[in-house]
């Protein structure tokens, strides 16, 4: 690492200003159809109605994609959940079979378990460059557990970080 690496432009992410029942895009890329990913478990929604996205470039820092509580933070970097204010559980996972990087490739971001978030803090950084080399890397979106609300996704299309992706 040189003198100045640590000057590098560094993201910042601005905090997001949205309602506590919005399910919102984790970073810009590309929403996807869930059905289209290699891994049954994910494709066949065996975990709960999802959606998936896909992202370009080196590194991509995914967020929270909803207001509320951190509830699970995986050590290793490649999944957390998120449970709404209004009880919705959604988990975040990223890529295909990265439990098996054993954290190589993430970077928490300072977070902990039980932390109050909101729709688009930081929680950790991905080195896709790195991970892209062994597994496929689509981010998967799981509604775990709907409590009783009706939640629809929003079909595939670019979004941006703190798009709404439900109807």
């Amino acid at each position: 690492m040189g003198l100045f690496d640590a000057f590098k432009k560094k993201e910042i992410l601005e905090p997001l200003n949205v309602s506590d029942e919005d399910i919102v895009a984790l970073a810009d890329g590309q929403l996807i159809d869930v059905t289209t990913v290699s891994d049954p478990m994910f494709a066949e929604k065996m975990m709960g109605d999802s959606i998936a996205f896909t992202y370009t470039g080196d590194k991509v820092t995914i967020c929270s994609p909803a207001n509320g509580t951190l509830t699970a933070i995986f050590p290793t970097g490649h999944a957390f959940g998120v449970t709404m204010k209004n009880g919705v559980e959604l988990l975040v996972h990223i890529g295909i079979d990265t439990v098996n990087a054993k954290g190589d490739g993430f970077r928490l971001l300072g977070r902990k378990q039980n932390d109050t978030v909101k729709a688009g803090d930081p929680i950790v950084e991905v080195d896709l460059k790195k991970l892209s080399k062994k597994y496929e890397m689509p981010v998967m979106l799981i509604i775990t557990n709907a409590n009783d609300q009706k939640i629809i996704f929003k079909g595939p299309q670019k979004v941006s970080r703190g798009d709404k992706v439900t109807e």
